[in-house]
């Protein structure tokens, strides 16, 4: 259960850098597990399925020594029995598995798989047939919006309607300059509507979670990898375990921080209150019968009497009781 205020629920990101190999994939799920983190995510996809003979390499894939896209792919995918193994793994370590798959065609596969949710990679915001395939697994699914307009989420927004989802602020950059993060957005999704909100993580930061936390976001997703300098599509914005452990002890506290979102006296703040505040205080001896005058009154800690903001309300008062010079005066005291 994910709701727009939850603790924020962190989703590792495997997806591809396993590199293809299922020992590696096996390794980095179990540090995963270790760092704190809610869920871990797959990606199910087909290279020839996917790839039309026109589809090119992003120019970070070309940096990272790729050379043709379709191989890449190839090299990078993992069998339905390798990713099932992988399942089991994570729901023994209390993980969710979550996946994110890329063609309509593998969905009625992959739902015979116990995977928690499916993911809706960016791209595929406005891939209604695909939409419509995962909304028949009854699996929740998180919606990533990068690149996407308003528009465009708006439209898959009512495609889904009722549908459980989650909507993911994300920026497709790989990876995301912090001058592009557009951390706004998250807030901006929230606006209007009581549904989860999360932020898909591209940058390089351990930072950007907890502050994505603040903006507002419920989820976070975020690559991790074995070696940020290892060759591969992700990663160099991924982060290593230790610094995931970080990046999820840093949103934790930034959720514990954020408190109850209104605006109202803390416990601690009690005494503080007290002490610090002023109240109106007899200047000298006021005798029972006293009415009072303002040259009687004056303003001093603590804040145990009548607020300043009575003092208008005093003048012209009769005291009740005798009252002695330099004491806060009480709502009793007066006639």
């Amino acid at each position: 259960n994910i709701s727009r205020h939850s603790r924020p629920y962190i989703i590792a990101e495997i997806g591809v850098n396993h590199d293809g190999c299922l020992k590696r994939a096996e390794d980095l799920l179990r540090q995963t597990a270790a760092v704190g983190a809610d869920a871990v995510k797959f990606q199910i996809f087909d290279a020839g399925m996917l790839l039309s003979s026109h589809a090119s390499l992003t120019q970070g894939q070309r940096d990272g020594g790729e050379q043709s896209a379709l191989d890449m792919l190839q090299r990078l995918a993992l069998s339905f029995a390798e990713l099932r193994h992988l399942i089991e793994i994570a729901h023994g370590l209390n993980l969710h598995a979550v996946a994110s798959v890329f063609s309509e065609q593998l969905v009625k596969q992959a739902s015979e798989q116990p995977w928690d949710a499916f993911k809706v990679a960016s791209p595929d915001i406005v891939n209604e047939p695909l939409l419509e395939a995962l909304m028949r697994t009854g699996r929740p699914l998180f919606l990533s919006t990068g690149a996407a307009t308003m528009q465009e989420v708006n439209a898959a927004r009512q495609q889904l309607g009722c549908y459980p989802f989650a909507l993911m602020h994300c920026v497709s950059a790989y990876p995301t300059p912090d001058e592009h993060a557009n951390l706004g957005g998250i807030s901006f999704l929230s606006t209007g509507n009581d549904q989860a909100v999360g932020y898909s993580d591209h940058t390089t930061s351990v930072d950007t979670g907890a502050m994505a936390v603040i903006a507002g976001a419920s989820v976070l997703e975020k690559h991790v990898t074995f070696n940020r300098k290892a060759n591969g599509p992700d990663h160099a914005m991924s982060l290593e375990p230790a610094n995931l452990a970080n990046y999820v002890s840093l949103a934790h506290r930034a959720y514990e921080m954020i408190g109850e979102r209104v605006k109202e006296p803390q416990p601690v703040e009690r005494e503080v209150r007290t002490l610090t505040r002023q109240s109106l205080t007899s200047t000298r001896f006021l005798s029972q019968g006293t009415v009072i005058e303002a040259g009687d009154l004056t303003l001093k800690r603590p804040g145990h009497g009548l607020p300043p903001s009575a003092l208008k309300q005093t003048i012209g008062r009769q005291l009740a009781v005798d009252l002695e010079a330099d004491v806060p005066i009480q709502l009793s005291d007066l006639i």
